[in-house]
């Protein structure tokens, strides 16, 4: 039996994993660019259907996670993916550098407060990996701190899971050079300009420290109830296929029901 994709693109819990084994500009297991943008849309508009059953039956939530460096396509997958879906049973919420009263808190507060209710699909645009990220590569906190919070992620997403929220969790992984092309982009399109920040150079400085910090993370934080996948993102539509064909694939697996009605029933209904 073929792999599924969750399982093709999943870093195996417990086993040594190296980010360099995997190449940003796959397109395995698509090989027809066309193909895989319209089974992209019909996985979009199935994920709508399954997204109804599950805020109908409000008893379970999806946390899909995606984290990535500066242009790999974050917000291009919340689009391609989860458009589709009505507004009410989905939310997305972007992690930016935490305000002051979010640093006067434990640095999880903040995301546990937006984690999504039951019947709920939440979306992060990046998300509390950043505390073992740029906090790391940065120098904002001690390496005993940074080493302290991988346990802690994992007991927080334990707890999640452990009341009825399923967690997805991407890593888009694009090559430097695909980010310098699209960089580029952003300076030279006036519609896009407006998303480009200097300071991204100076992360684009640090690229090798990221890698590093983004490997352990990858290894220390997947765990079997909330693994990672590494998905390559340098081809936006291998990207979106995949995304889209992993959150079908769980939900589908969690097989949301509408509810049926306890104290009355339909045929004996009659509205003149």
């Amino acid at each position: 039996m073929s792999k599924s994709l969750a399982e093709r693109f999943r870093v195996a819990p417990g086993k040594a994993f190296k980010l360099a084994t995997v190449d940003p500009r796959e397109a395995a297991p698509f090989d027809d660019k066309d193909k895989t943008k319209a089974q992209t849309e019909k996985d979009a508009e199935a994920i709508d259907g399954l997204q109804d059953r599950l805020f109908a039956e409000g008893k379970r939530a999806l946390l899909v996670v995606l984290q990535g460096i500066d242009c790999s396509g974050k917000d291009g997958t919340v689009r391609a993916v989860f458009n589709t879906c009505g507004p009410i049973g989905v939310t997305v919420n972007p992690f930016k550098a935490p305000t002051a009263p979010e640093l006067a808190q434990d640095y999880l507060w903040r995301v546990h407060k937006v984690a999504p209710p039951r019947g709920m699909i939440g979306i992060f645009n990046r998300s509390h990996y950043e505390d073992v990220l740029v906090v790391k590569v940065k120098g904002f906190a001690s390496p005993e701190t940074v080493e302290r919070r991988y346990g802690e992620i994992n007991a927080f997403e334990k707890m999640l899971t452990d009341n009825g929220t399923r967690i997805l969790k991407f890593m888009l992984h694009i090559s430097k050079d695909e980010q310098a092309e699209r960089l580029k982009e952003r300076v030279e399109d006036e519609t896009k300009r407006w998303k480009f920040n200097p300071g991204d150079l100076d992360d684009r400085a640090l690229w090798d420290k990221y890698a590093d910090a983004y490997e352990v993370m990858l290894n220390r934080c997947s765990t079997a109830y909330a693994p990672w996948h590494v998905v390559p993102a340098d081809r936006n539509w291998v990207r979106n296929g995949i995304i889209s064909g992993i959150v079908r694939e769980t939900l589908e697996e969690m097989n949301p029901q509408y509810p049926q009605p306890k104290d009355w029933d339909p045929k004996t209904i009659k509205i003149v």
